[in-house]
């Protein structure tokens, strides 16, 4: 189940990248993959296309269809700020904090095995 505290800030998160319900075009799908019976039968999987930018997103990721509209919303959400934002998405910068943090490690490596030398 989402918090009303999470599907606020969602909200407030498509308010500030200018993107409205009625640009988003939602269809639903069924799943595929692991699963069984119930994957393969009931339309769980969110389809979304925004179509002022013709992003298209799917989320498969829950069993309910509320989560999946929720989780396809929120990727849409991601995809957007990366293009609007660039190097200041949450995303790039996330990927920039573990290429440091592999620099590091890897610089440590080499001084340790310099020093066995």
């Amino acid at each position: 189940m989402i918090t009303q505290a999470k599907q606020n800030e969602l909200r407030q998160r498509m308010e500030a990248l200018e993107i409205r319900e009625e640009d988003l075009q939602e269809s639903f799908v069924k799943g595929s993959g692991r699963g069984g019976q119930k994957i393969n039968k009931s339309s769980t999987c969110v389809r979304l296309k925004h179509l002022p930018t013709g992003i298209e997103v799917k989320s498969q990721k829950e069993r309910s269809r509320e989560m999946n509209r929720f989780f396809a919303r929120r990727i849409l959400c991601e995809k957007i700020e990366e293009i609007v934002l660039g190097k200041d998405s949450r995303k790039q910068q996330e990927i920039e904090r573990i290429r440091r943090q592999k620099g590091k490690r890897a610089k440590r490596a080499k001084d340790k095995k310099d020093r066995e030398i």
